[in-house]
């Protein structure tokens, strides 16, 4: 037995000796845990350090557990455009990893701490990346967490909580305050203070704070503000709608893992990754501090977006809860046709005000086109021949492109109509199962792509409004694309619906943006050939009606599912029957069990 352990000992060493791994502990750089020092500066000296001496080389930073801040004093300024956020450039950046291949990052336990307005992570044209065992949180977050203390005729009396810096700034405004911002939030979120769940129909608060008047050092009162909903001891998150930055940047990358991973706070979405291959999460959280911590809220939109990705998306195991908008989100992106110059040479335009200056194709890609009104594919398949930036000279901070395909496009493309164009190229498949959703806004999860997406084993608790979204969208967000393959097995479905947001038509709702249902002729998710979307072997626990509401599908099976009826709330969705159809077909219901032997349906 000893010279076994002896000869795999030596095997062991052997193995080490002769890989190309090298482990750089990032306290000899002068990276160290508890010092209260900002790193800013000295991280980015270290990464460039780093990489000069190691090149292609697999390597992994290894930190120690415990605190690090960073400062926007210092952090390397990057300009990136990131999806679905708003474009203020450069952002100064925390930890900007740029251009690696075999890396892996580990935290070891790590607690990485931002202060004033920063994007904490970039992961940008990176190959075979680790990202694992730390943390992401911001000293002073953007979202103002109060307490009511009484509400009024003469309006809201409310004190913030001992971490915000808070006062009266222009014309009268309650103002929340950090290092170097400031800003005047008019809207909100109220969260039950035992529960954490989002007080039943509130949806987002209007909170005028006009002629705010400071009584003492944490307590304000608004004569503007009145809601007799909110009772006291409400918690409310006082917010603006601005998103400057993620958690989490990712662009152009491929083969990347993100393992154990936490981000307890950000200004935009916990993870937002755009023009990237192949992606696996495992245990990546967007949650509290544990059951005790003070804050109600995680980040200002979605945990986790993919805007445009291809590959595989595989995320499992994880914690969603507090944040702002979904724990998922899966498209791509419409660009509108405003010029068509030839018969094979259109403009195409990024149309939505946070979703544009990246890249959107290239030669040899395959694009469909999309009349708006109806959503329905017109004319044949074809392909980028060329295509550059239209209204710059490179793709960063572009809005328009010139696309010239190699077939001539159908007759009836043109300029005036509306049409959109979809890259077929940049779509994923999606695995996500055994994660946690709780106690959010909006919706629970949204995925919009022509590839195999499975979505099973999760719970969904008070995600607060629509639970699973299947959308595609040429008209206001212009995010793609149609679902043609959707199995949704074995998850629990508790309290969904508590209030109303965009499209929450039900616990599961199939809504595409179809501004001209009537004279549709084809069905924008399914198809035929198609196995469309498969929800089976559930379990729904809900006090309201609507279970599934679908539109424009060809394909829709739903059975072995158990739906419970329980009284935790009143009633109140405008929809009172258990599946609503809006011009679908093959439709299956059957062998599903409910609780009060109420299956009906509402076919328009």
């Amino acid at each position: 037995m000893k010279k076994n352990i002896l000869k795999f000992g030596l095997l062991v060493l052997l193995m080490s000796a002769c890989s190309n791994e090298k482990v750089i502990h990032m306290r000899d750089y002068g990276i160290v845990p508890d010092t209260e020092e900002n790193l800013s500066a000295k991280m980015q000296e270290a990464l460039i350090a780093i990489k000069q001496d190691n090149g292609g080389k697999e390597v992994t930073l290894l930190f120690e557990p415990g605190r690090y801040e960073f400062h926007t004093e210092g952090a390397v300024l990057k300009e990136y455009y990131v999806s679905n956020h708003d474009q203020p450039n450069p952002k100064p950046v925390g930890l900007a990893l740029e251009d690696w291949k075999n890396l892996t990052l580990d935290g070891g336990g790590a607690d990485f701490i931002f202060y004033g307005r920063m994007l904490p992570m970039s992961l940008v044209r990176s190959e075979n990346t680790v990202l694992k065992n730390f943390s992401i949180d911001f000293e002073e977050p953007h979202i103002a967490q109060i307490e009511i203390v009484e509400s009024t005729k003469d309006g809201m009396i409310f004190r913030v909580e001992p971490w915000v810096k808070a006062g009266i700034g222009e014309n009268g405004h309650f103002e929340n305050r950090g290092e170097g911002w400031k800003n005047y939030p008019q809207a909100g979120i109220a969260f039950d203070a035992k529960t954490r769940h989002l007080i039943y129909q509130t949806s987002d608060l209007w909170c005028p704070t006009n002629e705010t008047k400071q009584l003492d050092e944490r307590t304000f009162q608004t004569p503007y503000w009145k809601d007799s909903r909110l009772v006291l001891g409400t918690k409310v998150a006082m917010r603006t709608w601005e998103r400057p930055a993620p958690g989490i940047f990712m662009y152009m990358d491929k083969d990347t893992r993100l393992e154990n991973v936490t981000v307890h706070y950000a200004e935009g979405m916990g993870l937002l990754a755009q023009i990237s291959e192949n992606i696996t999460l495992e245990k990546f959280n967007v949650c509290l501090r544990g059951d005790n911590d003070e804050r109600y809220f995680t980040t200002q939109a979605d945990a986790t977006h993919f805007s445009g990705c291809k590959g595989k998306i595989i995320s499992c195991n994880g914690l969603y809860e507090g944040m702002m908008d979904d724990a998922i989100n899966v498209h791509g992106t419409y660009l509108k046709i405003v010029k068509r110059l030839d018969d094979k040479t259109v403009v195409g335009r990024y149309m939505h005000p946070q979703a544009y200056g990246f890249y959107w194709g290239g030669k040899g890609e395959k694009v469909q086109f999309v009349r708006s009104n109806t959503m329905e594919v017109v004319g044949e398949t074809n392909e980028i021949a060329e295509i550059t930036p239209y209204d710059k000279e490179v793709i960063d901070g572009a809005k328009e492109f010139k696309i010239t395909f190699v077939n001539p496009l159908d007759a009836v493309i043109n300029e005036n109509e509306g049409f959109g164009m979809e890259n077929l190229e940049w779509c994923p498949e999606v695995y996500f199962a055994d994660n946690v959703i709780r106690n959010n806004r909006a919706r629970g999860t949204l995925f919009s792509t022509p590839l195999k997406t499975i979505v099973e084993r999760n719970t969904f608790d008070h995600t607060s409004g629509t639970a699973i979204l299947l959308c595609g969208d040429c008209n206001g967000w212009f995010e793609t694309g149609a679902c043609r393959d959707v199995t949704i097995r074995e998850n629990k479905f508790v309290n969904s619906l508590t209030n109303m947001f965009q499209f929450t038509e039900a616990v599961i709702s199939i809504y595409p943006e179809i501004p001209n249902l009537k004279d549709q002729q084809k069905y924008f998710h399914g198809g035929e050939g198609q196995p469309g979307v498969v929800i089976e072997n559930n379990f729904f626990e809900t006090f309201d009606r609507p279970i599934v509401f679908a539109k424009s599908i060809d394909g829709l099976t739903f059975r072995g599912n158990k739906v419970v009826q329980n009284e935790d709330f009143p009633a109140f969705h405008r929809n009172q029957t258990r599946f609503r159809l809006l011009r679908t077909k093959n439709v299956v219901i059957e062998n599903n069990e409910f609780s009060d032997n109420d299956s009906s349906i509402s076919e328009e």
